[in-house]
């Protein structure tokens, strides 16, 4: 005869710490966008943006918050409707990434693939047909997920003409 033994009830687990969720930031997480890009903009990678700005623009950015509060990563979207000669092409609407950073600590742990996979879920969601952003580093994140270089003319107008071009920075672009 054959006995069988009931399993045991699973135990519930507490989250790993180093468990990051990514949600949409909200106006209170202004301070820590603050200082998550920092070190980017010392570098020169980021433009620097008063607090205000990013309490203002809240809702363009997902954030990538640790089980103790802390944000780990952040990437903002701005959506461009079509508009101009793009909407004369039927060109559907348009965004672009900005403000893209991770935490020292956190780099080259899938951390900012992991964002970039949120952002392309929510452009797509919002029936975008191309992603664009502008890079001073290699941008090879970008690369490695369908980016290619890209002729600022291409990008939103509103967007090509805020860059700065003593920065060096280059356009990259990706279809939805």
């Amino acid at each position: 005869m054959i006995t069988a033994m009931p399993l045991p009830a699973a135990l519930p687990h507490a989250p790993h710490p180093d468990a990051l969720g990514v949600r949409r930031a909200h106006p209170g997480d202004a301070a820590a966008l603050v200082t998550l890009s920092e070190p980017f903009v010392r570098s020169g990678a980021l433009r620097e943006r008063p607090c205000h700005v990013y309490a203002a623009q809240a809702a363009d950015f997902l954030v990538a918050e640790g089980a103790d509060g802390a944000l780990q990563g952040c990437l903002a979207v701005r959506v461009h409707p079509g508009t101009g000669p793009e909407a004369d092409r039927g060109t559907a609407a348009a965004g672009v990434l900005y403000n893209f950073c991770v935490a020292r600590q956190r780099q080259g742990g899938g951390l900012g693939a992991r964002l970039l996979g949120a952002a392309f879920a929510g452009a797509r969601a919002q029936s975008l047909g191309f992603l664009f952003t502008a890079t001073t580093g290699s941008g090879r994140l970008f690369l490695r997920h369908g980016f290619v270089p890209a002729r600022p003319g291409l990008a939103p107008l509103a967007w090509a003409r805020t860059l700065d071009p003593r920065r060096g920075a280059r356009v990259l672009a990706r279809a939805l």
